[in-house]
């Protein structure tokens, strides 16, 4: 599926050590190197639409769903959340995060992190409380079916970048959620 991107602690090191390899023994890899720049390329994707779509993010608040680099696991190595995160502290905007069982690894990571740059959130809802977006990073089956009604009532605006392609487009309009997705039409 098109996404925001792949991380973990094994695919992106492996597509590193072929480039290498071939490197080493003079062979041309486009198909590798296109693997990894297109890798990098679609952890920034999200972040350069929302940046689009506010111009400043400064003072921002983003709803962060998902930290893991993939459901099922607390595993934060080379997750697309990490790049995100960094992109969007950056430009000054104030993240308040929820994932389902990666809490305690972002707490390890970024612990050190200014309250105000980083909430980490007890639920989904709560990472929702007067944002001005909701950006979904990792696809846990919780999230696939959240309650709408709560996402508007939450956040400021009913706006929702969607790494993963969770949401039927034209069910979001229906609902009067204005949404963005990878790969798709609106």
């Amino acid at each position: 599926n098109a996404g925001c991107g792949y991380g973990g602690s094994c695919f992106p090191k492996d597509v590193s050590a072929l480039v290498w390899m071939a490197r080493e023994y003079g062979i041309e890899s486009p198909l590798f190197n296109a693997v990894e720049n297109i890798n990098l390329r679609q952890k920034h994707l999200v972040f350069n639409r929302v940046k689009k779509y506010f111009g400043d993010l400064e003072d921002k608040v983003i709803a962060l769903w998902g930290l893991a680099f993939k459901p099922n696991t607390d595993d934060m190595r080379e997750a697309p959340s990490r790049v995100l995160l960094e992109s969007l502290w950056r430009v000054g905007a104030k993240v308040q995060a929820y994932d389902p069982i990666a809490m305690p690894e972002a707490e390890k990571i970024y612990g050190n992190r200014d309250h105000n740059a980083l909430k980490l959130c007890k639920t989904a809802e709560s990472a929702l409380e007067n944002a001005d977006v909701l950006i979904i990073v990792t696809e846990w089956d919780e999230f696939r079916h959240p309650d709408f009604a709560v996402i508007k009532s939450k956040l400021r605006q009913p706006i929702i970048f969607d790494g993963r392609n969770l949401f039927d487009p034209k069910v979001m309009k229906d609902l009067g959620i204005e949404y963005y997705c990878i790969g798709r039409k609106k």
